[in-house]
C-alpha cells in the first residue's frame, strides 16, 4: 500500500510538472537527489563499518553477552511465551543491543532471525503475540548512541554532532514505552473480546 502511495505521489508530481512546464526542475532535482543519496551512503559506510567493528570487538570481549545477561530478565517479562534457553531470545537480545547503538542495518538480520525463530515456536503462519511485540519494540527501538544520525550530522559539518544523544535517549525511551503499552493494551483487549 505504501508503495502505491509513493507511485501516485511521484506520478502526480511528474504530471503536474509536465503541464506546468517545470519538467527541467524535476529532472534536476531527481539527479541532485540521486547524487546526494550516493554521497550520504558512502559517508555512512565508514561509520557503520567502524561501529560494526566495535560491535564485533565487544562480542569477542564478552560485552554483548554481559548486556544480554543484564537485559535477559527484562526480555523474559516482555516475551513470556518464549522458553528461556530458546535461540529466539538470543536473536532478540542481539537485535535490541544493535538498535541501542543505532546500528539499524546490523539489527535487521538479527530481527529477521528472531522472527524466523518466533514463527517456528508459534507453529503457524499467523503473527504470534511475541512477533507483534518484537515488531513494536524494533520499530520504536530504544537508542543510546544514534550513530547513523551522528554520521549524517558530521557529514553536514554540524558544530556538535553528538548534542542529540540526550534528546534521542529520551525520545526513544518514550517511544519504546508507548509501543509496549499499546502492544499490551491491544493484546489484553483481544483476550477480553475472545472470552466475551
Amino acid at each position: 500500500m505504501v508503495n502505491l502511495i509513493w507511485v501516485i505521489l511521484a506520478g502526480s508530481g511528474i504530471l503536474y510538472a509536465g503541464f506546468n512546464g517545470t519538467m527541467n526542475e524535476v529532472n534536476k532535482a531527481i539527479f541532485e537527489a540521486v547524487d546526494e543519496s550516493v554521497m550520504i551512503a558512502l559517508s555512512l559506510l565508514g561509520v557503520l563499518v567502524f561501529w560494526l567493528g566495535l560491535m564485533k570487538i565487544a562480542e569477542e570481549a564478552g560485552l554483548l553477552r554481559g548486556l544480554a545477561k543484564l537485559f535477559k530478565p527484562f526480555v523474559r517479562r516482555i516475551f513470556p511465551e518464549v522458553p528461556s534457553n530458546d535461540p529466539a531470545i538470543g536473536y532478540i537480545l542481539s537485535n535490541m543491543t544493535a538498535n541501542m547503538f543505532g546500528l539499524g542495518n546490523a539489527a535487521t538480520p538479527m530481527g529477521l532471525k528472531a522472527m524466523k525463530e518466533l514463527k517456528r515456536l508459534s507453529g503457524n503462519n499467523e503473527a504470534s503475540r511475541s512477533m507483534i511485540t518484537l515488531l513494536a519494540i524494533n520499530t520504536s527501538s530504544l537508542t543510546i548512541v544514534p550513530t547513523t544520525v551522528i554520521a549524517i550530522r558530521m557529514k553536514y559539518d554540524s558544530i556538535d554532532p553528538t548534542s542529540i544523544i540526550g534528546a534521542t535517549v529520551l525520545a526513544t525511551v518514550i517511544s519504546t514505552l508507548a509501543a509496549l503499552l499499546i502492544d499490551r493494551f491491544f493484546y489484553y483487549r483481544r483476550q477480553r473480546l475472545g472470552r466475551a
